[in-house]
């Protein structure tokens, strides 16, 4: 069956680099595909590998139902597209970047949701967030916070969680393993 894989978790958790290392190790006989965000936030802006919209390209494509879910988040607009969609439908489980604060309505349009919250401390989070220098010192205290309360809220029947403080290939094949789950076949 074919499941929705919704990774969450705080900024700077570490999903974009689970998500980069799961995509660069998973087994070529499972039958996923790795979404891609509509994001608009310069391609270049570091993170992950995402398709960058103008907010007016972003809002046309809105009004013309080109995304299956979207989100506003710290003055950012996401999208996925609709062809999670057309893969769902073909048997093909998709693996996703989504939003804590967006969960409740994916659940409610995908039945087969599996929500996977990626965590690590508040130490660790603080390091990522200084290193990748995209917020200030008050926007990272700020962002541990809301981490921390989300982090607490988040509840789903399936949720699984990741933890993301020791090295990145430990964490990273969890994530492999449950998105392999036992499940191969050809990807056609």
């Amino acid at each position: 069956m074919a499941e929705l894989f919704y990774i969450i978790g705080a900024s700077g958790v570490g999903k974009d680099s689970l998500l980069r290392y799961a995509r660069a190790h998973m087994p070529p006989d499972v039958a996923v595909i790795f979404a891609h965000r509509y994001i608009t936030r310069a391609a270049d802006a570091g993170g992950e590998n995402h398709i960058a919209l103008t907010t007016h390209e972003f809002h046309c494509r809105s009004r013309k139902g080109c995304f299956a879910m979207q989100w506003h988040s710290h003055q950012t607009w996401y999208g996925i597209g609709i062809e999670i969609n057309q893969w769902l439908a073909q048997g093909l489980s998709v693996v996703m970047n989504g939003s804590r604060a967006y969960l409740q309505d994916a659940a409610s349009n995908y039945p087969q949701l599996a929500p996977v919250l990626i965590s690590a401390n508040s130490n660790s989070l603080r390091k990522r967030l200084a290193t990748r220098g995209r917020e200030s010192s008050e926007e990272i205290e700020e962002r541990l916070s809301l981490a921390a309360e989300l982090d607490s809220l988040t509840k789903h029947p399936r949720l699984i969680r990741i933890d993301n403080n020791g090295p990145l290939a430990e964490a990273g094949e969890n994530l492999v393993q449950l998105i392999q789950g036992q499940r191969s076949q050809a990807c056609a």
